[in-house]
């Protein structure tokens, strides 16, 4: 209800087991008008009304099961959405469930993209990667100083990791073939 109220795009993730349909039930539900209450800005009780939003994506995350990124769930996700009737568009989320919960990997994830952006797919309008200064991640601890640029929550790619990969992506994004008419 909420993402239906929102004017940016919004991305529902498939739920950890795997289940796509529970994200396209969402992007469904928020390109639709809603009604529900909510708090003015002056904290009055109020009933909301929004008019749908029909930005919202699925984001392929994988799942306890494995990766979902490969072409055919591409496809299949883009047709599932479409017999919908709503736009086929899908995020590829290149860590947790897609590398395996080993951020090394989100480069094959993105790599696996590239090769189906540079097959021609018009499905998939972006990727998630997690990324910061210095690779890996660190715990808050009082006794040790932080190491300045590297994640306190997930495991990342280097900067100096994630350029190639953010070039190789903008590669197959201009030698994809031109969509048909």
């Amino acid at each position: 209800q909420l993402a239906s109220g929102l004017s940016m795009p919004v991305g529902f993730k498939n739920a950890t087991d795997g289940n796509i349909e529970i994200a396209i039930d969402a992007v469904r539900a928020a390109a639709h008008p809603h009604h529900f209450p909510g708090v003015t800005h002056q904290g009055l009780s109020a009933i909301v009304a929004t008019g749908g939003n029909s930005s919202c994506h699925v984001i392929l995350r994988g799942s306890s099961q494995g990766p979902n990124h490969d072409a055919d769930t591409v496809a299949r996700t883009a047709a599932a959405l479409a017999k919908q009737k709503l736009v086929p568009r899908l995020m590829v989320d290149c860590s947790h469930g897609n590398s395996r919960k080993d951020h090394r990997r989100q480069a094959e994830v993105a790599a696996d993209v590239a090769a189906q952006l540079r097959a021609g797919s018009r499905a998939i309008l972006g990727i998630m990667i997690e990324s910061h200064l210095v690779e890996g991640r660190q715990d808050l601890d009082p006794a040790k100083p932080l190491i300045y640029g590297q994640s306190i929550t997930d495991a990342c790619l280097s900067f100096d990791d994630t350029v190639p990969v953010l070039e190789s992506l903008a590669a197959a994004v201009r030698a994809r073939p031109a969509a048909a008419s």
